[in-house]
């Protein structure tokens, strides 16, 4: 059999994505940031669906180009069904679907949260099943036992906020630029994790919660800038330190907690908030403490990216899972 080569596209929220896949793997992985979301402090649905709808022809023409494939040579087409932005996945699915009908060749319909897992899947080193993933995101903070590269199940998740909307709340508080997360990530580096304590969520089994800290977080900040106006000026890099140190324990909490119960030693993160250099550092102290293997992706495929979508599309192809001309976007799309 022909190793399938795939055309996937990502427009779940403000990045505009092209990637395509021959076998298992990645040719070629184009993205657009839209830096039109900078001046709002966040991302405003209408305007990145009005972005998508600038960007995705470039986008796929660039894919094509950087993998040295025709259309022609293609065996479907995959795109992001959801969760994401209504306005934002419509312009993704819109554009698959037609791209598939042009061509004559399969549609393939992906989850954003069970692709971003199988972005360990693209480089080497690559877990065995089953294994342990924290999918951590600015919309999704899940814990998730991975039996296949098709077989998940959500064992824990975040029964309020995500761990990402308390990093860039947090950032918006301090008033640091957007995106407020990787802001917070860098200030923290030259501050003391210890310097203020803040409360770690104690939400039974696998489940987290995010929201006290938001406010345990607003509240302190108003208390100490009523003594010390340039308290925050005074001491960001601290408190960033500090918050950052927390929302971490909460996180891997939960994991060490699966890993023991579940006898599980293979442990992964996967979504936007993987990127921070503050978790991938802990987790591979974590790992020497609790005698894991830890996988971690590239940078490129933290945040998102069609690749991911490509990956996951692969393994959709090779299981004949297909989707029809219907196919419609769900911004609330579960495993």
């Amino acid at each position: 059999m022909t190793e399938p080569t795939i055309l996937a596209i990502e427009s779940s929220c403000d990045e505009t994505s092209a990637a395509v896949i021959r076998g298992a793997k990645i040719l070629s992985n184009i993205v657009a940031t839209q830096a039109v979301h900078e001046q709002y402090g966040g991302v405003v649905p209408e305007l990145a669906s009005r972005a998508h709808q600038q960007n995705i022809i470039p986008v796929v023409t660039q894919a094509l180009l950087a993998a040295n494939v025709t259309k022609t040579e293609l065996n479907a087409v995959a795109f992001t069904r959801g969760p994401g932005l209504l306005g934002a996945l419509l312009v993704g699915c819109s554009f698959a679907k037609s791209f598939a009908l042009g061509l004559n060749i399969p549609l393939i319909e992906v989850n954003h949260m069970q692709a971003h897992i199988l972005a360990h899947f693209i480089d080497e080193p690559r877990p065995d099943f089953p294994f342990l993933c924290l999918t951590v995101s600015g919309g999704h903070t899940q814990l998730v036992l991975v039996k296949s590269h098709l077989d998940m199940e959500i064992i824990g998740q975040t029964t309020d906020d995500a761990v990402g909307e308390a990093f860039d709340k947090t950032a918006k508080m301090l008033g640091l630029p957007y995106p407020g997360g990787p802001m917070l990530d860098k200030a923290a580096a030259a501050g003391n994790p210890k310097a203020f304590q803040f409360p770690v969520s104690n939400m039974p089994g696998y489940d987290f919660s995010f929201s006290g800290i938001k406010t345990s977080v607003l509240y302190f900040l108003k208390d100490q800038t009523k003594q010390h106006p340039d308290f925050v000026q005074e001491n960001m890099a601290d408190i960033c330190a500090s918050v950052q140190h927390t929302l971490i324990k909460t996180l891997l909490k939960k994991l060490v907690q699966a890993s023991k119960d579940l006898g599980i030693k293979d442990v992964a993160i996967a979504g936007g908030v993987s990127a921070n250099s503050g978790l991938r550092k802990t987790l591979q102290e974590y790992a020497k403490k609790h005698n894991w293997n830890v996988f971690i992706p590239a940078f490129q495929y933290c945040t998102d990216n069609a690749a991911m979508i490509a990956m996951a599309a692969h393994y959709q192809y090779l299981a004949g899972d297909f989707s029809d001309q219907y196919a419609s976007p769900d911004p609330r799309l579960k495993f």
